[in-house]
């Protein structure tokens, strides 16, 4: 099997976990090549993600390191097999690969939960929000740049519009709601695509309001993508070069618990959609 040159954020979560296991058994890389009949070099590849893994070696594998958890390893070994080429694929080499780990990441998740303060939610916007945002941080881009960057934002949105949509809950601070990031017009249909997704019973909005006392969670703002498993959850954050993947144990139940806390100060539903329809009727 030739190597990856570049794997997916996917292929190396596969080989992190294994790495994982194996170091919680113990064992030296060389040791656990051993066990496969390779070398050090091909385990080494195997770990970063570069080099492919069979279902019976994930099994043989999690037999050595004596891992009992037969859902992990069941979980693991739909990641080894895994062989979906989705949408995003044909923006390959046209977008920086971390935009391909994205969607890529949403088509495989269980949940989703959104944290915005400044912007609305990429799944919630519309394509005329999209554009004016990214034109605006990107003025040096040609119009076809922007368009494909569009054009990739608004396919996101299959996950919960496809016939088993991914549950999705999302957390926008008034702040992003009352930014108008396009004209009136434009800050108007959005807070009507907002109210008309929040309606699906598969998706919940709430909204942070400013008339708060006691809000330090501006800094919580996250894509939260859950797993099979808790510990194969992803929190997915703004880097300076695009989307950062985050996968740590302990940085995984942070974010579960910043989710929880500001999701704990925000308002209801019908309260946030009361909040949407006031801001709608002031523009």
């Amino acid at each position: 099997m030739p190597r990856r040159q570049q794997p997916t954020a996917r292929q190396e979560r596969l080989g992190a976990e294994l790495r994982k296991l194996r170091e919680a058994a113990g064992l030296k890389g060389r040791e656990a090549a051993a066990l496969l009949g390779t070398d050090s070099a091909q385990m080494s590849q195997i770990e970063a993600g570069t080099a492919g893994v069979s279902e019976e070696r994930v099994r043989r594998l999690a037999a050595q390191y004596s891992c009992t958890d037969d859902a992990l390893v069941d979980a693991l070994i739909a990641m080894a097999t895994d062989r979906t080429r989705g949408w995003w694929e044909e923006y390959r080499g046209r977008l920086p690969t971390p935009f391909m780990d994205l969607p890529e990441l949403e088509h495989h998740a269980c949940y989703r939960w959104d944290v915005e303060f400044l912007h609305v939610p990429g799944l919630l916007q519309t394509a005329e929000y999209a554009r004016s945002l990214f034109a605006y941080v990107n003025p040096e881009y040609p119009e076809s740049d922007i368009e494909r960057w569009v054009e990739h934002r608004i396919k996101r949105r299959v996950i919960i519009e496809r016939a088993e949509p991914v549950p999705y809950q999302a957390v926008i601070h008034e702040a992003a709601l009352r930014i108008r990031v396009g004209d009136r017009l434009a800050a108007r249909a959005q807070l009507a695509r907002i109210l008309e997704v929040s309606e699906a019973d598969h998706v919940t909005v709430r909204v942070v309001p400013f008339d708060l006392d006691e809000f330090g969670g501006a800094g919580a703002a996250m894509v939260y993508a859950g797993g099979p498993l808790p510990r194969l959850d992803t929190v997915v954050r703004d880097g300076p070069s695009g989307p950062v993947f985050i996968d740590a144990e302990a940085q995984l139940t942070r974010y579960r618990t910043l989710f929880r806390r500001v999701e704990a100060a925000s308002l209801d539903p019908g309260r946030s959609r009361d909040l949407i329809h006031r801001l709608a009727k002031e523009l």
